[in-house]
């Protein structure tokens, strides 16, 4: 089976979330499988990029609207990503250092998809299935179906996998022309409350939805952003599918990236040596137990309960416990976390922005993670953190409710119902007391150490999906 994934985001090329590293891993795993699986993303400006040798294998240019952009498709000569990787170069567009973040987003994006499709009608094999992945390529399962310019690839089918479904693309009917051309009858799979919504245009005209768990296909019935009644109506071709994490990227036994490698069998010393190097560096007590923060600083994550949490738990636990935040994002949230190293130094301290080795320090080095969502549709943190030894302290949301378990039921974590400071204090102070007995810490530990989040069972779910609307059977 010939599968195209397309996506913004990519790791290790381009990454700004869990979208990321969900498109770095889950082709690779279907390539292994014995698949043909070819990955399309923008041509950003970033290190990969500049690092790598690609070679162009098709030019044209872009129609939007009125507008003409020159593209190249760049590939990646030595697919040493475990698959093919191509990436859209319009200089125009895209030649920036972000991929996220600027006013003509919408005319980015929309041009990466045309550049896509019209590559793909030019190449001599047409995929049996293309994998959209959320918003920025939800115009693509519309434009398979009902443009003029590819009906000669009208047939293959789509898949738009929702990785946060708060993010929808919205934009006016002013800016339709930009399309290629269609049968103006069929403009009602645009339509949302009045604009072009992108992902609400995917749901509709892909052959199958997934979401990242499925917790959160059932939550997107009730809250989604506008969209609750549209995915009821499609819940027949929906299917929620627990992300997994890339296992050879995620080793504590082979990371290169911590100080000391271990496994389940002799966790206690290297967990132990990676957190002397991560409190050496943050000036913490590595004798205390380290509670650790790493993602987003907004409200989705929780970002803006951690200030008032880690003031009260620090206060109540004066002396005894260490708070570790790595993170960026809200202005007023960085602001305040930074402002509690004076109160707290010793036992307190933030890492404002993201680096990627630090965070797998971070989790190798840390007792527990904290992670009080009130979004995840998935979540990857609670996973890496129970790979390497870390126990996960969760809101019971989306993928959280899906993998972390309370200690009380013979579980992998700690748990809480609400996204509030009371909520995230009483896990805490529920920790400390666990790290006490370290017995049962151990135990829980272990639990999570053991659980299986490879992405082998995954890759199969997405291929059965795959099949049975190459079938056209219902999933």
């Amino acid at each position: 089976m010939e599968i195209f994934h397309i996506s913004a985001e990519c790791y290790p090329v381009a990454k700004v979330g869990g979208l990321g590293d969900v498109v770095g891993a889950l082709p690779k795993y279907q390539q292994a499988a014995g698949h043909s699986v070819r990955v399309v993303l923008p041509c950003y400006e970033t290190k990969f990029k500049n690092e790598n040798d690609f070679e162009c294998v098709h030019w044209g240019t872009v129609e939007l609207g009125n507008y003409n952009f020159p593209f190249s498709v760049l590939k990646e000569k030595t697919d040493k990503l475990g698959f093919e990787l191509y990436l859209i170069e319009i200089n125009e567009l895209f030649n920036r250092p972000n991929i996220y973040g600027y006013e003509d987003d919408i005319e980015r994006f929309l041009s990466f998809q045309i550049a896509t499709l019209d590559w793909i009608i030019a190449r001599n094999t047409t995929p049996d299935v293309i994998n959209c992945h959320d918003h920025h390529t939800g115009i693509i399962p519309f434009l398979l179906q009902f443009a003029y310019k590819y009906e000669s690839i009208k047939n293959v089918k789509t898949v738009i996998t929702i990785h946060n479904g708060l993010y929808q693309g919205w934009f006016g009917f002013d800016k339709l022309y930009y399309l290629p051309k269609f049968d103006l009858k069929h403009v009602g799979f645009l339509e949302w409350s009045n604009s072009i919504n992108s992902l609400a245009v995917g749901i509709k005209c892909a052959n199958a939805v997934t979401t990242v768990s499925p917790s959160y296909l059932n939550e997107i019935n009730i809250s989604a952003n506008g969209l609750e009644s549209l995915f009821n109506s499609v819940r027949s071709k929906s299917k929620g599918i627990l992300n997994g994490i890339d296992i050879e990227v995620w080793n504590p036994m082979k990371d290169q990236m911590i100080e000391e490698n271990y496994s389940i069998d002799d966790f206690e010393a290297g967990k132990r040596k990676n957190k002397e190097k991560l409190c050496e560096q943050f000036e913490l007590d590595p004798s205390k137990p380290l509670f650790s923060f790493i993602g987003r600083l907004f409200e989705e994550k929780g970002g803006d309960l951690l200030p008032h949490a880690a003031a009260l738990a620090l206060s109540e636990h004066l002396g005894e416990i260490n708070i570790l935040i790595l993170g960026s994002g809200n202005s007023e949230i960085e602001t305040q976390l930074t402002q509690l190293r004076n109160d707290y130094k010793g036992n307190y301290n933030v890492f404002i922005g993201y680096n990627e080795d630090l965070a797998h320090l971070i989790y190798a080095g840390s007792d527990y993670i904290l992670m009080p969502s009130r979004v995840e549709p998935c979540g990857l943190n609670q996973m890496y953190a129970m790979r390497y030894g870390t126990i996960p302290i969760v809101r019971r949301t989306g993928g959280l409710r899906d993998t972390v378990i309370d200690f009380g039921d013979e579980g992998n974590g700690i748990c809480h119902d609400q996204a509030s400071v009371a909520d995230v204090c009483y896990s805490i102070n529920r920790a400390v007391r666990l790290y006490e007995d370290k017995i049962n810490f151990n135990k829980v530990l272990k639990r999570g150490m053991s659980a299986d989040h490879s992405w082998e069972r995954v890759c199969q779910e997405y291929i059965e999906i795959y099949n049975l609307i190459i079938q056209q059977n219902e999933i």
